[in-house]
């Protein structure tokens, strides 16, 4: 019980989500939200933008092809670690997703 009333206050505080996968839509030339997902989690972006973008990590870990409105991309994150990325075809876009 005094897990479960943990959990929930944490949940009100404010506290990042954890969550196995995540979905992050694409939208007003801006990634929704930076995410936080756990080892072996996969991540899907959706662009429900009119104008095509990518998905492209600073590192180059995974980088999509161009995404046209309703398009998806999905990458599985096997290990933790905080990973930063843009679409490289309008790099002032920027998110991370943090895997831990």
């Amino acid at each position: 019980m005094k897990a479960f009333l943990l959990a929930a206050a944490l949940v009100l505080a404010g506290t990042p989500a954890f969550a196995d996968d995540a979905t992050v839509t694409i939208k007003n030339f801006m990634f929704a939200m930076d995410v936080t997902v756990t080892p072996g989690a996969t991540v899907t972006w959706k662009n429900l933008d009119g104008e095509p973008h990518t998905v492209a990590s600073s590192d180059g870990l995974f980088h999509s092809p161009a995404l046209d409105e309703g398009d998806s991309f999905s990458f599985k994150f096997e290990k933790p670690g905080v990973y930063h990325y843009i679409c490289s075809i309008h790099p002032k876009m920027a998110a991370t997703v943090t895997v831990k």
